[in-house]
């Protein structure tokens, strides 16, 4: 379903630009999906990440969250004879706002700026499951060591690695906690998976990595 919400950009997949004469190599990593569930219920909402400074995104992406989250939780509505269903609605627009705006922090932050590629979210909604899908172009420089720390990420426990990462921060002074996927792992039950693909022609290769969130209902 896609809704007509006004200023809000709505996107469908022609958000990307076209790719033609290009050679594309694909990586995969921890759960990704190819090929989605249908669902009659999605949203897409698509950024430039140029488009304003930086400062002023952070807060647009704490309002894109929060829009979606309010959006998805019209789907549980309150029951008043059914004191689960408050604790629900409350549970799934918390988690649904915090990986949001994780994703979307994330892709602004360690986006190409040589490339004025768009940032894309979408959050599709089924009987049994949320799954949050967002794109943004990386820096080709940084593609290695983001993959070792997926590698790292897949392959360890969740719980013991969030206590390293917090004893780690806690010691150094660093710009990159790392603990937004391991929080959505271990206080939401997600199962996260990565895509990347390298646009090749004779310019310089264009980099993207999409990253999947599921969360179980």
């Amino acid at each position: 379903m896609m809704d007509n919400l006004g200023s809000w950009p709505i996107l469908s997949n022609s958000i990307h630009p076209p790719v033609h004469g290009l050679k594309k190599m694909q990586q995969t990593f921890g759960d990704f999906i190819d090929a989605l569930p249908q669902s009659p219920e999605y949203l897409m909402l698509g950024f430039s990440p140029s488009s304003i400074p930086l400062q002023q995104r952070w807060r647009n992406n704490g309002l894109s969250a929060d829009f979606l989250a309010d959006y998805f939780t019209t789907f549980f509505p309150i029951d008043d004879e059914n004191p689960h269903s408050w604790t629900q609605q409350a549970e799934i627009k918390s988690a649904v706002s915090y990986v949001a705006n994780e994703l979307l922090e994330n892709a602004m932050k360690f986006n190409d700026p040589s490339y004025d590629y768009p940032i894309s979210i979408a959050l599709y909604f089924s009987t049994d499951q949320l799954i949050f899908s967002l794109t943004n172009s990386v820096v080709a420089e940084q593609v290695e060591t983001f993959q070792r720390y997926l590698q790292d990420l897949i392959q360890s426990d969740p719980q013991e690695m969030l206590l390293l990462q917090l004893e780690k921060n806690a010691l150094e002074e660093t710009s990159t906690s790392r603990l937004g996927y391991l929080t959505m792992m271990n206080d939401y039950g997600a199962k996260l998976g990565w895509k990347f693909d390298t646009l090749v022609d004779q310019n310089a290769p264009i980099t993207t990595v999409t990253t999947m969130v599921q969360l179980a209902l």
